[in-house]
């Protein structure tokens, strides 16, 4: 597992996905070539499923595009921590089963080379060897989450209609 480190704030969609290929690129596969690119160009050819991203404040300003959090969630992202987050980017990440959690003290408390996991149902991320608490999701939250994004969840608990 890697943790990929951003200190910077307000890294905005355009920087997590770029405006450019907003209609050209709609699939998961097409978005993960690009993601990052303009922050991190290596991003794309190492992130590996259960990797982790801690940054800073103001995470996914800017548009409202899904693309940004459609491809973390692709790319297999197991959490993004940060000290705050845009709230477009908050409720796109979750309608598409990326778990985001804010924990200004986990951030702060990263340094390099840090493991990281995160318990979504306790409300926990472990840094090294420390704890630092959040507040536990709600249920049908979770359940959003365990499901792989909103609209798997409503066809979970709803079924699919007879057309």
């Amino acid at each position: 597992m890697t943790v990929f480190h951003y200190p910077q704030d307000d890294i905005n969609t355009d920087l997590l996905f770029p405006g450019k290929y907003t209609y050209t690129c709609s699939t998961g596969p097409e978005i993960m070539e690009h993601l990052l690119e303009d922050l991190d160009p290596t991003f794309s050819g190492r992130v590996q499923p259960g990797d982790i991203i801690i940054t800073g404040d103001n995470f996914g300003c800017g548009s409202s595009r899904e693309q940004p959090s459609l491809g973390l969630r692709h790319a297999g992202i197991r959490a993004v921590i940060a000290r705050s987050f845009a709230r477009i980017f908050y409720r796109s990440a979750i309608n598409q089963g990326l778990l985001l959690v804010t924990s200004p003290e986990a951030v702060e408390h990263y340094s390099e080379g840090d493991e990281v996991s995160v318990d979504p149902a306790a409300g926990e991320v472990t840094v090294g060897d420390r704890k630092f608490a959040f507040p536990p999701l709600p249920g049908e939250m979770l359940e959003i989450l365990e499901d792989g994004g909103l609209l798997e969840h409503i066809s979970k608990r709803f079924g699919r209609g007879e057309e």
